[in-house]
């Protein structure tokens, strides 16, 4: 029996967007704040990968999927005499895509020093949490993000058929797609701020128009139909809800004191039952109101309620899972457990007691002839605080450093012209953190670290510095 190719495409098309949806869920971790930016900061090969899904989800939503298929055939690949011309034309307008969104990672890395310092300013983190918050609400239907339906339908006719029309069509379709992509956006060019690497931010915002551009350039390409939008799309929309207003909480979150956050989260176990009951319980409403949301459905009524009930539960039970998730748990490791990256029992591994004064602290260890460790850091790095959270607390990264003259160097504010002083005197060019610098006991760099260091990476390279 001859198999039909448009159907197998279609069915390919399906299983592609299925797997989509997984990053949909990944992304709930935030924006790194949460595991977005985290996903981002495992190396480069993943932040492109990161931010092409966010595009590709980002196109699954209610006001860029529905004008897919219109505008493949406005610029003429749907008609095209051949399928290497409508891929070509296809491609050339997911081009004009990319010739928008790639100078936004150049804008946000350019302003990545500013950025980093407002982001120790309580007044603009609580700003970004009330957008987070207000482009939740959209989510969840409370209003809705687009541009005027008339300005649409002019933006529509711009281009027309052909290479230059679908170009010109590419750019329009972006700037008709940025309110819903804006979401997406938002937690990317927090990260490329962060970095202030204008090579990455161009690539990764290039990447993320990539994935905008996937089902433009498959529908171009191989002129099939989409399936319809229904519950599965409104499955998106709540799921990005969820995810935008922990974006929101995260970023309050990442501010807090310690003595503050311990009051809101706890590392047991009995913490973290409780918060998977509170997601189970807000994710199965969810579920029955996007069950509800299919065609005919017998429970269809109860849509809207279970949507609001769901609403409060998944997103307190996400945060509190996930918060959990990311709490240090040397705390309820047995200290006597404690062992060396030699394999040895180290005996008690107490807590790294870190100073703050750079000169004392160097005037001592060159007194005591000990080596030093330097951490610069600061509230907005999510790399540093995974170093916090995960590599500082662990057993053998404690017992190796015990030995150590620790520092801490506070680098949320930039501007400090102690900072700054610090930052020229140890070779910090740029602003990217974190930076974890190791002296020998000559005072001699023995090893520098530029990024997130799992403990069984720094146990061993705080053994080998004498």
């Amino acid at each position: 029996m001859r198999r039909n190719p448009s159907r197998i495409v279609q069915l390919a098309l399906l299983a592609f967007m299925a797997v989509m949806l997984i990053p949909a869920v990944a992304l709930a971790d935030g924006s790194d704040t949460g595991a977005f930016e985290r996903a981002m900061a495992k190396g480069p090969f993943v932040a492109m990968g990161a931010a092409y899904f966010a595009g590709v989800v980002a196109s699954l939503t209610p006001c860029v999927y529905p004008m897919i298929v219109i505008t493949v055939s406005i610029f003429g690949a749907k008609e095209a005499k051949s399928r290497w011309q409508g891929a070509a034309l296809s491609a050339v307008f997911v081009l004009g895509i990319v010739a928008l969104f790639a100078p936004l990672g150049v804008a946000s890395a350019a302003s990545g020093k500013a950025f980093g310092a407002a982001l120790g300013n309580p007044w603009v983190v609580g700003s970004i949490a009330l957008i987070f918050l207000a482009l939740a609400a959209s989510m969840f239907g409370a209003f809705e993000i687009a541009l005027p339906a008339s300005l649409q339908q002019k933006l529509s006719g711009v281009g027309g058929v052909g290479y230059k029309g679908a170009f010109i069509l590419g750019l329009v379709s972006g700037l008709v797609a940025a309110p819903c992509t804006g979401p997406f956006l938002t937690g990317i060019g927090v990260y490329i701020a962060t970095k202030q690497d204008m090579v990455f931010g161009t690539l990764a915002m290039s990447s993320f128009a990539l994935g905008l551009g996937t089902l433009f350039f498959i529908v171009g390409t191989f002129a099939i139909a989409l399936p319809k939008a229904g519950a599965w799309m409104m499955g998106i929309k709540w799921g990005s809800g969820v995810a935008l207003a922990y974006m929101a909480l995260s970023y309050v979150r990442d501010i807090l004191p310690k003595n503050v956050l311990s009051k809101v989260a706890q590392p047991s176990t009995t913490y973290a039952v409780i918060a998977a009951v509170i997601a189970t319980i807000g994710i199965a409403l969810g579920v029955i109101h996007i069950a509800a949301e299919r065609r005919k459905s017998p429970i269809a009524h109860l849509s809207k309620p279970m949507k609001l009930a769901s609403i409060l539960p998944a997103i307190a039970g996400v945060f509190m899972v996930i918060t959990w998730w990311n709490l240090p748990k040397s705390s309820v490791i047995p200290i006597a457990n404690a062992t060396t990256a030699g394999g040895q029992t180290a005996g008690p591994a107490p807590e790294i007691k870190w100073e703050t004064d750079e000169a004392s602290a160097r005037n001592r260890a060159d007194a005591e002839h000990k080596p030093v460790l330097i951490d610069f850091g600061a509230s907005w790095c999510k790399a540093c605080k995974e170093l916090e959270h995960e590599t500082f607390p662990d057993p053998r990264v404690r017992a190796e450093a015990a030995r150590f003259v620790t520092i801490s160097v506070d680098a949320t504010d930039d501007e400090d012209p102690k900072v700054d002083q610090l930052r020229k005197k140890y070779g910090l060019l740029g602003g990217g953190l974190p930076v974890v610098i190791l002296l020998d006991t000559s005072g001699k760099e023995a090893a520098r670290f530029t990024e997130f260091v799992p403990p069984e990476k720094f146990a061993p390279a705080l053994q080998a510095v004498n």
